[in-house]
């Protein structure tokens, strides 16, 4: 299955690690559904960006997983292959 990169920019201050976390967590209670595995995620608080690593069928899905669990979709995704 293809490995996907997305990114999110400009997120709202008040999303802060925990937030985030919670947000992946809702993403991981619904992947199954979708075929999809969120594998992890990361935070840059500063640049106010979030980014996540997903295992999925393509683009579109891992983009359904995050609208269905919590809204927030990727602004980017990019397929990226493990080096």
């Amino acid at each position: 299955m293809p490995l996907f990169m997305d990114v999110h920019d400009g997120i709202p201050d008040e999303a802060d690690a925990e937030a985030v976390a919670e947000a992946h967590r809702a993403d991981l209670r619904i992947q199954e559904k979708y075929n999809t595995r969120f594998i992890n995620y990361w935070l840059d608080a500063e640049a106010r960006k979030i980014f996540c690593l997903v295992d999925a069928p393509d683009a579109e899905t891992a983009h359904t997983v995050h609208r269905e669990a919590h809204g927030l979709v990727a602004d980017e995704m990019y397929q990226v292959e493990q080096g």
